[in-house]
């Protein structure tokens, strides 16, 4: 099955966001515990270690990437079970993300924020974090984790025509 692109890009004051949404049949905070804990982000994204709270930097390995790379993330928000702020910035670029869950009857609705700078090119990074967002949702339900093929470069023109729609080239 290809998966279907489904991120949307928002004007802020400061830039643009990139926003994409998923659910999980769970309670929240189960949801919270497979983005915080170690051994349940390995599944779909990577381990990482260090001490955890708001301040605090860790190290995160990207074990889905090629070198599966260590990268630095600085903590920015920590408001367990609700909202997680990371940054990080890397060879390629300024890393802003935020994810906010609520819960409701139907279980825990996702939200995922990419504060983009204004250098960032969406029709790559979009369909990169479609793939981790579903890679996420597949590890939760113990469902065979998506191939980076199906999302790259298929998307790519889907978020080119998102950038084009907002007035962004990037």
């Amino acid at each position: 099955m290809t998966p279907t692109p489904a991120g949307r890009l928002l004007g802020t004051a400061t830039g643009r966001d990139l926003i994409l949404t998923r659910h999980f049949r769970a309670p929240i905070a189960d949801v919270w515990d497979s983005l915080t804990e170690s051994e349940r982000s390995a599944r779909w994204f990577g381990p990482w270690k260090g001490e955890s709270g708001t301040g605090r930097t860790i190290q995160v390995q990207m074990s889905f990437e090629e070198t599966q790379p260590w990268m630095d993330m600085h903590i920015d928000v920590c408001e367990p079970p609700r909202r997680l702020g990371l940054s990080a910035v890397d060879e390629w670029g300024s890393w802003v993300l935020e994810v906010t869950l609520t819960e409701d009857a139907s279980g825990t609705e996702l939200v995922f924020t990419h504060h983009l700078t204004p250098d960032v090119d969406v029709s790559s990074v979009g369909p990169g974090w479609e793939y981790y967002l579903d890679n996420w949702v597949a590890a939760f339900d113990d469902d065979p984790l998506p191939a980076f093929d199906d999302y790259y470069p298929s998307m790519k023109p889907y978020y080119e025509e998102l950038a084009a729609a907002s007035g962004t080239t990037e």
